[in-house]
């Protein structure tokens, strides 16, 4: 055994605390900013660089590694000249689930275009369901979603969300067309693994909300088991169209 390893303090000589790192100090910097951002409308003035690191008192480049975190996730955007600063920000049509938000890592374009894309060949994929669907995809679809349901009761957006995302590869499995499912899986693929998490704003309850999102998926499931187009068309629309910019919201899927 080396000289130094597993030595005991001396007797009575307080042990050290343990050394923050550099991106700890920056997680934590970040955090602070992102805090100050939950208490301000979209679009506010947070202050100048300098304000926010004298504030999260922290090292300009520790700061400017939270600032690129918080970047990253959609949380702030910088305004240079006068009147300029970081600001709170307006948060895109993309990375808004609802009155949940899905915070993206720094790959936030390329999942908004991807969120574009599977949302108009969704009505591709529901007229294939509608012709293709057997009993035994009807019921595949129905346990996605029982897991949605059981999500709801747990109050467990994340596990909702994924839960959602099942369903719509499942849905798109059915489709005969390998071209179409193929590119509409990968789709969800992208928008997954650049999706870190979901949190909550205060817009709306977040359990009526996917309470609500479930309620229209397992209406869709029942129409098309139906084989009722009007009605599976109508919810693919609602779906996908009652979370418009304007109302800067996305679908979650």
């Amino acid at each position: 055994m080396s000289a130094t390893s597993d030595r005991a303090p001396r007797h009575g000589a307080p042990e050290a605390a343990p050394r923050q790192t550099s991106s700890g100090r920056a997680e934590r910097a970040a955090e602070k900013v992102a805090e100050l951002v939950e208490s301000v409308p979209p679009g506010s003035r947070l202050g100048t660089k300098e304000q926010l690191r004298t504030l999260c008192g922290v090292s300009v480049g520790t700061f400017n590694e939270a600032l690129r975190l918080l970047q990253a996730r959609g949380l702030v955007t910088v305004k240079p000249g006068p009147g300029g600063g970081l600001f709170s920000a307006e948060q895109s049509p993309m990375v808004r689930l609802g009155n949940s938000v899905l915070a993206l890592d720094a790959q936030a374009n390329d999942v908004a275009d991807a969120v574009r894309i599977r949302d108009a060949l969704d009505p591709l994929l529901i007229e294939d369901a509608l012709w293709h669907a057997s009993p035994a995809d009807i019921a595949g679809l129905r346990r996605h979603i029982t897991a949605m349901e059981h999500a709801v009761t747990a109050a467990d957006p994340v596990a909702f969300v994924h839960a959602n995302w099942r369903l719509h590869a499942a849905i798109a499995a059915i489709s005969p067309n390998a071209l179409l499912s193929s590119l509409y899986t990968h789709l969800l693929d992208l928008i997954e693994s650049h999706t870190l998490t979901v949190l909550p704003t205060s817009e709306q309850p977040l359990g009526e909300y996917i309470a609500h999102r479930h309620e229209l998926h397992r209406d869709l499931v029942g129409a098309l088991d139906r084989r009722d187009r009007d009605e599976a068309l109508r919810l693919i629309h609602e779906h996908n169209t009652s979370l418009q910019p304007s109302e800067n919201h996305v679908a979650e899927h």
